[in-house]
């Protein structure tokens, strides 16, 4: 065999049969990266150190170069491979000793009908991309939001006797619910300007980098455009977006509704010193500990109704998939998320078929797990 033709891809058993329906045939697994030092990070570490809380903009827009660039190269050696999209991209960071590598990873296909689509890159895997474009989504580029921000909030200028109080700190709330919205809002416009009306499949990443009491968040997802749904959107801006897996879109398409936009909030509580010393004390006695309990299931309530709040602002009929997460931020102060996608229900919006094969709702199973080299291998993420 010519050495030409044979393909090495990412692609699976199950993704190479969903990628034969849509007539795509595999090409060459395509990596594109970029090393930065992370010495670039400690250069900044001052600023960092008196931060209140929110974006580091300077550390987001490094980690955003990063990727850019790796990404960019990418797409070089897709256009080189003479492929017509690529499938499953991933877009990482790789921690090596005192270097940060950004890497972006994915299968090149090649299309067998000629359709005429512009060059196309999505984060679906074969088998996603053929629930999502069977439900009306057909893929115009990878994309991605992101923003760095400052978790040493409790030493701000508001800790001091913020902590003391029992209760929500509003202070905190509004800076965590502006801050994690600045992801979504880079995720929607990169979206928009590649002149999609959609942004599915996101996934969300919290992740530290380095040592600096620095995280960054990051959403990662395909710009897609739905001809059909175009005039249907215009309380989201003219765009939609979305954390359901593909498999969710093309079930609730099946039943006649449209995702309108990935709605999260969140709320910043303080245990308080007072509350603090009656658990310490309360936990010396086996039972519940009445006020903490009151206290952790108000917290959660109100980022779940800030969530509502958002969903009846776009005239959403339900709020699907919703999740809740607790981080502990230190010095008794925890921060409570809730995060899901609004939905509304429009008539004669439809799957293109009745069903989805069986290879389509297949997950791949992962058959190599290197657990030696965690510590110098990808990093841990934290996906919400």
């Amino acid at each position: 065999m010519d050495s030409n033709n044979l393909k090495v891809s990412g692609l699976s058993g199950n993704g190479l049969y969903c990628a034969h329906l849509l007539g795509y045939n595999p090409g060459n697994l395509l990596v594109g990266n970029s090393v930065f030092s992370l010495g670039v990070i400690g250069s900044i570490r001052s600023g960092i150190r008196t931060a209140v809380g929110g974006e580091i903009a300077a550390v987001t827009n490094m980690i955003a170069e990063g990727r850019r660039l790796s990404f960019d190269r990418f797409n070089k050696e897709l256009v080189a491979s003479g492929g017509s999209g690529a499938i499953g991209v991933k877009n990482e960071l790789v921690f090596h000793p005192g270097n940060i590598e950004f890497l972006t990873i994915g299968s090149a296909v090649s299309d067998t009908i000629n359709r005429n689509m512009n060059l196309f890159s999505t984060s679906a895997d074969a088998q996603e991309l053929f629930c999502q474009w069977d439900g009306g989504y057909q893929p115009v580029s990878f994309v991605f939001g992101n923003v760095a921000y400052s978790i040493g909030i409790v030493k701000g200028v508001f800790g001091g006797f913020k902590k003391l109080i029992k209760g929500e700190v509003k202070q905190y709330s509004d800076i965590f619910n502006s801050t994690r919205n600045l992801a979504l809002q880079r995720i929607i416009a990169e979206a928009k300007s590649k002149g999609a009306n959609s942004v599915l499949g996101i996934n969300t990443t919290i992740l530290p980098i380095g040592s600096i009491e620095v995280q960054e968040m990051v959403m990662l997802g395909t710009a897609s455009f739905n001809p059909s749904i175009s005039n249907l959107i215009n309380s989201v801006g003219g765009i939609i977006s979305s954390n359901l897996t593909a498999e969710e879109v093309w079930n609730v398409t099946k039943m006649n509704y449209i995702p309108l936009k990935l709605v999260l909030g969140t709320s910043v509580y303080s245990l308080g010193f007072i509350g603090g010393i009656k658990a310490t004390l309360s936990n010396l006695v086996k039972g519940e500990i009445n006020s903490l309990t009151e206290l952790i299931y108000g917290a959660r309530e109100e980022s779940i109704n800030k969530v509502k709040n958002q969903a009846l602002e776009i005239g959403a009929d339900d709020v699907l998939g919703i999740k809740n997460y607790i981080y502990d931020l230190g010095d008794g102060l925890v921060e409570f998320l809730s995060i899901g996608t609004a939905v509304k229900k429009v008539e004669g919006i439809s799957t293109h078929s009745p069903q989805l094969p069986p290879q389509a709702i297949t997950r791949d199973r992962e058959t190599f797990l290197d657990l030696a080299n965690i510590p110098y291998g990808f990093a841990v993420q934290k996906k919400v």
